[in-house]
């Protein structure tokens, strides 16, 4: 059965289900979710269905929960949905000893405590019968319709006799590829696993362990980009108790200690807010918020020895948006804020639906108070996150709605659920291309384990949601997927960029691709590949191409990965010739690049070799790639320079560490007739300093009078042309 139970006789440390209820005083304390009698729900379970025009009484809390949030609701599946899964579930017990009706009732109590619709309850309450019971897919759609057979669908396990060791994580497979089509799956699974980590009691330790390892690794992550922080939390601190029972003792010990203090500065902060909103005439509830036992464990972790304004945050409620930034501003104006602590979650929600003004002030006695202010709806939206949503496929405005066209009749068998997030789509891409369970599951709970999202934009205006840390590399599959193969560099912010280049949040993105549909990845993007879905990708294709990889066309002295080379193809004009340079090639209307390794000009003797693209790279002929690619094989083109004498080169300088010494480079250069396409200064090593500069040039015949204009900048000892040394690398 999927529901585990518990064993009296070694129980799991008992945690709240509002966390910190249990020890805080009356004056912090929070109202807290009513507990399920399950002894009780049990006997009424028992009594069996009652007549059609009555509720059973076993349903009475979901039914007040339920009313709650949505007054007008219609009971009837609610009913026929209990009459159907208590009449199925007849006869199995709990190992606790409750009949087994109690848990999915339980689920389903918690989801309409959350809020939830009356469809993800009818679902709820149903949703272990196909697993466990006679009761067949076809049935549940024949009497409750398409959506809730396709939610029950959703979080009905594979079998092991099936899929063997593979059945867990194909199961969870199975459950994201159904999530993504509607997010309704993934609360039904994780208010189940809630109650079951509620209840987990007594199986085996090492069981215990593997369960709450499993909802640590994937469940928690799962539910905090869903933003449903309600079940978060608790999940949180039944993890914590089960997998860490020392330092979750310790935590508990401090949370009473706390509690057995008579002053509690939160109390006297939040009668002060209270008072400076009410002299603003700004209508708000302040309430304070303990912290649940994980929050407290962190906070003690960072700042040591902990205060009484540390157990817990203030709660600023308001009716609209912009009451948010008055209440902000009567604070900062009456109170002393700490400024460093402010960040605006409203104008820039968080990924995961959450949207709050975070602040602190400071007490006279210098600790520290946190403020979090936020609309009514807000606040649901911050504890239920996606259950809070309703129902995504209701028809006009009514998120409620259970029925009415295309609840039951998605649109060419596709359901496009309004509600997906990004991170989901994204995850849902590179799932299909791992190769097995075992790759899934470790991808999956490496994917999860990101904390943050970060945005970029597209030239075109779209976005793309990539998580911190990731790169070009990230940024290219996530766009193009396996086409990503033919990216050839990147523009980040409007300046060349290598793909190995980390984007922060709010970057703009042009990805450069190549023409050629035989393009390779590079082996090295894989050490700059932060997503699943780039590094399953690279390591596919390499997989499939045994000692593959797009090779470095030049020695790896002067960094020839991939990226790079491309990197300054582009910085080249259309068609991939090199502004003001002019190269002619024995292949008439091949696009051409001067190589960045000796950057030749005219009247250079210069030869070309082919690279990806179509492209021919144009080397100066004594240059050492020369002699590599030679030793390799490759295609010798043969090139001259045409009518223009415009040229683009690489000059080293090499001088002594003194003041102005960069401008007056600078300024010779100018003097001199040259533009500065890019600059580089290398930190100073013995006094002495090295500046590399790329220059285009009207006339490749003012080069040597350019040069000479630097040798004589005071302090500079040597000018030269870029000619890279190293010996050639040995590829695989």
């Amino acid at each position: 059965m999927s529901a585990e139970a518990t064993n009296p006789s070694t129980p799991v440390p008992v945690v709240p289900t509002a966390a910190t209820a249990a020890v805080a005083p009356a004056s912090v304390r929070r109202k807290s979710r009513p507990r399920i009698d399950l002894r009780r729900l049990g006997r009424a379970a028992l009594l069996g269905p009652t007549a059609r025009d009555r509720l059973p009484d076993a349903i009475g809390h979901v039914v007040e929960a339920h009313r709650a949030h949505h007054p007008d609701a219609d009971l009837e599946p609610l009913r026929r949905a209990y009459v159907l899964a208590e009449s199925s579930h007849r006869g199995q017990m709990r190992k606790s000893g409750e009949p087994y009706i109690t848990h999915p009732l339980a689920v389903t109590l918690i989801l309409a405590e959350l809020g939830a619709e009356t469809t993800t309850l009818t679902a709820s309450l149903l949703h272990d019968t196909v697993e466990d019971t006679e009761v067949t897919l076809e049935q549940v759609r024949e009497q409750f319709g398409e959506e809730v057979r396709y939610l029950v669908d959703g979080v009905t396990k594979l079998e092991k006799v099936d899929y063997g060791a593979a059945a867990e994580p194909e199961t969870f497979r199975k459950m994201l590829v159904a999530t993504g089509s509607d997010v309704r799956v993934m609360s039904i699974k994780l208010a189940d696993r809630l109650h079951n980590m509620r209840t987990l009691g007594v199986m085996r330790r090492e069981k215990q362990e593997r369960i709450a390892g499993v909802t640590r690794d994937v469940l928690i992550p799962l539910a905090e980009r869903l933003g449903v922080q309600a079940l978060k939390t608790e999940l949180e601190d039944l993890v914590f108790a089960i997998l860490h029972p020392e330092e979750y003792e310790h935590t508990r010990e401090l949370i009473a200690e706390n509690a057995a203090r008579t002053a509690d500065p939160l109390a006297v902060v939040a009668e002060e807010m209270r008072g400076v909103l009410r002299e603003a005439g700004i209508s708000a509830e302040v309430l304070i918020r303990p912290r649940h036992f994980v929050s407290v464990h962190r906070v003690a972790r960072k700042r040591g020895q902990l205060r009484g304004a540390d157990f817990g945050r203030l709660l600023v409620l308001v009716g609209e948006d912009a009451d948010c930034y008055g209440v902000l501003g009567e604070l900062h104006t009456c109170m002393t804020p700490v400024v460093s602590e402010f960040k605006d979650f409203i104008a820039v929600p968080k990924f995961n639906l959450y949207q709050s003004l975070h602040t602190a002030v400071a007490r006279p006695d210098g600790q520290v108070v946190e403020v979090l202010i936020r609309t009514h709806q807000m606040h649901k939206v911050a504890e239920a996150g996606v259950v809070a949503l309703g129902n995504p496929y209701a028809s006009g405005t009514d998120a409620t709605a259970t029925d009415g066209p295309g609840a039951d009749d998605p649109v060419d068998g596709e359901r496009a659920d309004p509600t997906r997030p990004g991170w989901l789509s994204r995850l849902l891409e590179w799932q299909q291309a791992a190769p097995d369970p075992d790759t899934f599951w470790s991808t999956l709970r490496e994917d999860l384990a990101q904390d943050r999202e970060i945005t970029v934009f597209r030239p075109d205006g779209g976005t793309l949601g990539l998580p911190e840390g990731a790169s070009c590399v990230d940024a290219a599959y996530g766009q193009y997927g396996e086409d990503a193969h033919a990216c050839i560099g990147a523009r980040v912010n409007g300046r060349l960029a290598t793909l190995s280049t980390v984007l922060k949040d709010g970057d703009t993105v042009e990805l450069l691709m190549g023409q050629d549909p035989a393009s390779e990845p590079s082996r090295e993007w894989l050490e700059h590949a932060h997503t699943p879905a780039a590094r399953i990708a690279i390591q596919r294709w390499l997989t499939t191409h045994p000692g593959g990889g797009a090779p470095a066309d030049e020695p790896a002295g002067y960094r020839a990965d991939a990226d790079f080379r491309e990197r300054r193809s582009h910085e080249s004009g259309p068609g991939g010739r090199p502004q003001g340079a002019d190269v002619r090639t024995d292949r008439p209307g091949a696009a051409v690049r001067l190589a960045g390794c000796c950057t030749p000009v005219p009247p250079d003797e210069i030869t070309g070799f082919p690279v990806r693209g179509g492209v021919v790279t144009v080397h100066r002929v004594e240059c050492v790639a020369v002699a590599h690619m030679k030793s390799r094989g490759r295609t010798e083109i043969g090139v001259r320079w045409g009518e223009s004498t415009a040229c683009r080169v690489t000059l080293v300088a090499e001088s002594f560490g003194r003041r102005g010494l960069l401008a007056d480079l600078t300024e010779a250069i100018a003097l001199a007739g040259g533009d500065i396409v890019s600059a580089t200064v290398e930190p100073p090593s013995e006094q002495r300093v090295r500046h590399t500069y790329t220059l285009q040039l009207p006339d490749a015949a003012g080069l040597p009078a350019l040069m000479r204009a630097m040798r004589d900048v005071p302090g500079v000892y040597d000018v030269s042309r870029t000619q890279n040394q190293t010996p050639a690398p040995r590829l695989p």
